[in-house]
C-alpha cells in the first residue's frame, strides 16, 4: 500500500477531515484525531497510510 500526503481541512470533535493533496477531487477522508500525531490542527500537512501518519512540511 502506498503512502499519501494530506492536509487537514476540518476538525469536528474527535475526527479530522483530510484532503488528499495528489487527488483530482475534493473528497475528504475522515480519520480519528487519536490516529494523528500530537499538535495537528487545521492546515497541518500529514503523510501516511493505514492509520499511521506523520507531520510533513
Amino acid at each position: 500500500m502506498e503512502s499519501h500526503d494530506y492536509i487537514i481541512q476540518e476538525i469536528q470533535g474527535d475526527y479530522a477531515f483530510l484532503k488528499q493533496l495528489d487527488a483530482d477531487n475534493d473528497e475528504l477522508f475522515q480519520v480519528a484525531m487519536a490516529l494523528l500525531p500530537m499538535g495537528c490542527d487545521i492546515g497541518t500537512k500529514v503523510s501516511g497510510m493505514m492509520g499511521m501518519f506523520e507531520i510533513i512540511d
